[in-house]
């Protein structure tokens, strides 16, 4: 009768084909990062009076306000455009994120460790 568990002599050929995907997913993702690092993401607010825009690693690279948004009397005003625009700019920046993460684990759902 044969042994039942373990693999003698190594993983079976099945197994071995499904790390060698894990391995390929897992160089796919990383290309895709670096791709996704290299993007720039851009949101305005008030009308386009604040544009902001952020890198795909989620850092502000770069804030413009029009003369028109700047009015002493209404600070706080100016305060939540620059804030909407950000965070606009940010959402699209995660967005792409889990469309990228999407693509590459085929809807498997469940987060991998890579």
């Amino acid at each position: 009768m044969a042994k039942r568990g373990g693999f003698p002599g190594g993983m079976p050929g099945n197994m071995t084909n499904l790390m060698k995907q894990a391995q390929r997913m897992q160089r796919q993702m990383e290309e895709g990062q670096k791709e996704l690092e290299t993007k720039e993401f851009s949101a305005k607010a008030g009308g386009g009076a604040v544009e902001a825009t952020v890198s795909g690693k989620k850092e502000l690279l770069k804030l413009t306000i029009s003369r028109e948004a700047v009015d002493p009397d209404d600070v706080e005003m100016l305060q939540d455009m620059i804030v909407a625009a950000v965070n606009e700019a940010m959402k699209q920046a995660e967005d792409a994120g889990q469309e990228l993460m999407g693509k590459m684990t085929g809807g498997l759902g469940g987060g991998f460790p890579f």
